[in-house]
C-alpha cells in the first residue's frame, strides 16, 4: 500500500542552488523518521522529473513537487498545479505539469491534487555549494513544509498557497 502523499524532490546536489530539492528531501526524511505521521508520506528524490514519475502518483491523495527555480520570487512560491499537455519537448526533464499530463493519459483519470514548492535559487554552477541567499530561502521553505506536513490535507494546503 502506498503512502497517501508523495513528495518528489528534484535537483542536482553538485550544481549550487540546484541542491535545494535534495537538501529539503534530506531534512524531511530526518524529521519524519521519528514521527507517527511518517507513514503518510513517501519521499522520492531524483535529479529531474521523467515520464516514469507519473507512476509515483498512482493511489495518492496529494502530491508535492519540490525544486529550485531561477527567477522564482524569493523566498519561494507554493502553488497548485494542473496537467498541461504539450509543454514537454522530450520524455526527459519534464516540468511537474507534464508529469501530471502523462499520468492523466496513461491512467485515463485525473491525477491527485498536486502542488509545487519552488524555492528561489540564483547560482547553479557545477561544483559549487548552495549560496547564502539559497540557504536563507531553504530555511523559510522548511517552515512552510513543516506546516504542510502538520496539516496534510488539500484544504489546509490550499490555504497556504502563495498569492
Amino acid at each position: 500500500m502506498s503512502a497517501p502523499i508523495v513528495i518528489l524532490a528534484v535537483g542536482n546536489p553538485s550544481r549550487g542552488d540546484d541542491a535545494i530539492g535534495p537538501i529539503l528531501h534530506e531534512r524531511l526524511a530526518a524529521w519524519l523518521r521519528d514521527t507517527p505521521m511518517a507513514g503518510q508520506f513517501e519521499l522520492i528524490e531524483d535529479f529531474q522529473l521523467n515520464i516514469e514519475h507519473a507512476l509515483d502518483l498512482v493511489g495518492r491523495e496529494l502530491a508535492l513537487f519540490i525544486d529550485a527555480g531561477e527567477g522564482t520570487p524569493a523566498p519561494f512560491r507554493f502553488t497548485r498545479i494542473e496537467p498541461k499537455p504539450g509543454i514537454a519537448h522530450s520524455s526527459h526533464e519534464l516540468p511537474p505539469e507534464a508529469v501530471l499530463e502523462v499520468y492523466r493519459r496513461t491512467m485515463q483519470q485525473e491525477p491527485p491534487p498536486s502542488y509545487v514548492l519552488c524555492v528561489r535559487g540564483e547560482a547553479f554552477e557545477l561544483g559549487q555549494p548552495p549560496g547564502p541567499a539559497a540557504q536563507a530561502n531553504i530555511e523559510l521553505a522548511w517552515r512552510c513544509l513543516q506546516q504542510l506536513f502538520r496539516e496534510p490535507d488539500r484544504a489546509s494546503w490550499d490555504r497556504q498557497l502563495s498569492a
